[in-house]
């Protein structure tokens, strides 16, 4: 028997998944989460063989939680909505065994993970074309934070105070992220960096 964790925020859609995954004799989900914290928690408590996780979520992102298990026994599938290529670039350097999106027919899904319990792996092809043909991250983790403070409303100052750091330090990261993302400001910056997929908290 296959023991699955699912990591899933949206209540209904947990619950149908659980739903699906334990008609299937292999397959037993022994437990659900609704943010990644509490995943990692349950993942100790319960020892599942699949964790099967969202990307945005309250407290640690399915990423976060992705790089926490990379290199555990556990075998990590992400299924989310977001086909964004810095979402699939942490995904594969995290070492998931599937990355898939939530239109994945069910009897693929359940098969995925039987897949990934033998050591295959398995990522949507769509987002392997735009992996190959996009751009990679090119901002810092550094940068990220600043990014992440800079959407939560922090000026350069408080920003500087969080970091401590110097104000013309943060500043001088600012011009070189707008300069790196080729934006018109630093709010631009933190809309760029997002549709990306290059602003998930680490």
């Amino acid at each position: 028997m296959i023991k699955i964790l699912i990591a899933e925020d949206q209540g209904l859609l947990s619950s149908a998944l659980a739903t699906i995954l334990n008609l299937d004799q292999d397959l037993s989900v022994v437990g659900t989460a609704d943010n990644g914290k509490t995943a990692l928690e349950l993942v100790e408590k319960l020892k599942p063989d699949v964790i099967l996780t969202d990307i945005e979520m309250p407290d640690l992102s399915g990423l976060e939680v992705a790089e926490k298990l990379s290199d555990s026994e556990i075998k990590v599938i992400i299924l989310t909505t977001f086909a964004r290529d810095g979402y699939f670039e942490r995904a594969v350097n995290a070492k998931v065994s599937a990355y898939l999106l939530k239109d994945t027919p069910s009897d693929e899904l359940i098969a995925f993970i039987k897949n990934a319990i033998q050591g295959k792996t398995y990522f949507e092809p769509s987002l392997i074309t735009g992996y190959m043909s996009s751009q990679r991250n090119p901002l810092s983790q550094r940068e990220q934070e600043i990014l992440i403070l800079i959407e939560q409303g922090l000026t350069s100052k408080e920003i500087a105070q969080e970091l401590f750091l110097t104000d013309g330090t943060i500043r001088n990261y600012i011009s070189e992220i707008i300069s790196k993302l080729e934006a018109k400001n630093r709010i631009e910056a933190v809309v760029k960096a997002k549709e990306n997929g290059w602003m998930t908290e680490r």
